[in-house]
């Protein structure tokens, strides 16, 4: 029987297999990549696995999925099926803090045995928000490819996403090492402007010794300043073991105005921390985005710019 762990002691799902069940929600923004959502179905079907989309799939309530409740409903669907092994997010966007105001996860325990065993929960962008929440009630998730977005995957990412989820060893990832050593820590990706609206939020988790994977889009340089000097004045920045740098697309200045790029940016704000940092890692929103364990241990090496998980 599953009893509700802490982040020491990191649940991660049972491996999946061709034949499970994973069931497609929009727990975020109003769906708009109708083909490359059917692609994306169809790369997990080809696998073998059956996938069934919700019939709300394209329910729309302003910029969001469906009203709040809604989609908070399907998740709860998803989540309490005993069939279902494992939430596809169909795009990001916003809204997943939405439904979290009122939100917790339902945890097989001696108390309530009906409860559902934990499953995998897959994406990244806004669904952020879920992923880290997740983690704090100890379940690992996998920062990958949302399901409008998989066929942009070239075959080794894609391939990287089901070696995660069926249980088989991952490749380390190779970028750009700042030098300042190796440091082994929990993983914990993000998308950084998900992430620095979650400080101080219940949705923090704890970020003693953690290995921080960020990456964003359309954010101009200014604003990532922004972002990464919160995390500075916070104190946030001070507690993690490591930064793991991934892209920042379309993330250039205005033409005619003056700015730093986003590398200077980046540089400027995370080199002086004194700790192992990485950039130009393959994860993020342009292809290729390298799926990532959440919350499992891994290391980091800032000598030979190499991020490699170390548990699964």
């Amino acid at each position: 029987m599953q009893v509700k762990i802490q982040q020491s002691n990191l649940l991660i799902p049972q491996p999946l297999q061709p034949g499970d069940l994973l069931r497609v929600i929009a727990p975020s923004g109003a769906l708009r990549e109708f083909e490359a959502l059917k692609s994306g179905v169809e790369i997990w079907r080809s696998r073998g696995y059956r996938v069934e989309v919700i019939p709300e799939i394209e329910g729309r309530w302003g910029y969001l999925a469906g009203n709040d409740a809604e989609r908070r409903n399907h998740l709860a669907s998803a989540w309490q099926d005993p069939e279902c092994r494992g939430i596809l997010c169909a795009r990001g966007g916003f809204g997943t803090t939405r439904i979290l105001e009122e939100w917790t996860w339902m945890l097989q325990d001696r108390k309530n045995p009906n409860a559902p065993c934990p499953k995998w929960l897959i994406g990244f962008s806004d669904i952020t928000a879920l992923l880290w929440s997740l983690y704090n009630a100890g379940i690992c998730g996998v920062h990958a490819p949302v399901m409008t977005t998989l066929v942009e995957e070239p075959a080794w990412s894609i391939q990287r996403l089901f070696d995660l989820v069926e249980g088989n060893s991952l490749e380390p990832l190779q970028g750009e090492g700042w030098g300042g050593g190796v440091v082994s820590g929990r993983l914990l990706p993000a998308n950084l402007t998900v992430a620095t609206h979650l400080l101080g939020t219940p949705m923090q988790p704890d970020l003693d010794g953690v290995i921080l994977a960020i990456e964003d889009v359309t954010e101009a340089p200014y604003r990532i300043d922004r972002m990464l000097t919160q995390w500075r004045m916070s104190g946030a920045l001070a507690k993690v073991a490591g930064v793991a740098v991934g892209s920042f697309t379309n993330c250039e200045a205005p033409p005619n105005i003056p700015s730093f790029s986003v590398e200077e940016v980046l540089r400027d704000r995370l080199g002086d921390l004194g700790i192992p940092v990485v950039s130009g890692l393959p994860f993020g929103h342009q292809a290729p985005n390298a799926a990532l364990p959440v919350g499992v241990i891994a290391t980091l090496d800032a000598d030979q710019g190499v991020l490699m998980s170390s548990e699964q």
